[in-house]
């Protein structure tokens, strides 16, 4: 059996930016993993926060697409990517993690993440934003940045 990584939704913002200065570095750290016989997940959530971003105007951190780019979009995500999608236990995992880690305001996005990790038994997380997880003892952070 591979390994799994879930991949973050920055990560998957970047794969569609070519001329983004992290473009290349996401690229190849997802061909890396993918050599590495890892296999690379995304969570419903990563969708959600996808959708947000890159349908947002680019005025307010957007990437300014129409939703029907947007959808486009997802789709080839779900082609790209194992979809974790469907288990019981996430919200309860999720209500532990946010207790033991005194999770405040949008931390709470990152945490639903781990939890969906911890239900799928996902160990690592794809992620330029170290920073959102190195509180959780339950992952690995893997940057694309020293991969």
């Amino acid at each position: 059996m591979a390994a799994l990584a879930l991949v973050d939704t920055n990560v998957l913002l970047r794969l569609l930016q070519p001329h983004h200065r992290q473009y290349p570095i996401a690229l190849e750290a997802v061909a890396e993993l993918r050599n590495r016989n890892v296999e690379l997940c995304i969570a419903p959530r990563n969708l959600v926060e996808f959708w947000v971003v890159a349908s947002r105007p680019v005025a307010n951190n957007g990437l300014g697409m129409s939703p029907l780019a947007v959808a486009g979009e997802v789709r080839a995500l779900n082609g790209m990517f194992r979809l974790l999608d469907g288990k019981a236990g996430v919200a309860g995992a999720w209500e532990t993690l946010a207790g033991k880690y005194f999770v405040a305001g949008k931390q709470a996005h990152d945490t639903h993440l781990v939890a969906v990790m911890q239900i799928h038994t996902v160990r690592d997380i794809l992620t330029f934003n170290a920073v959102h997880f190195t509180r959780f003892a339950e992952i690995n952070v893997v940057d694309p940045t020293v991969i």
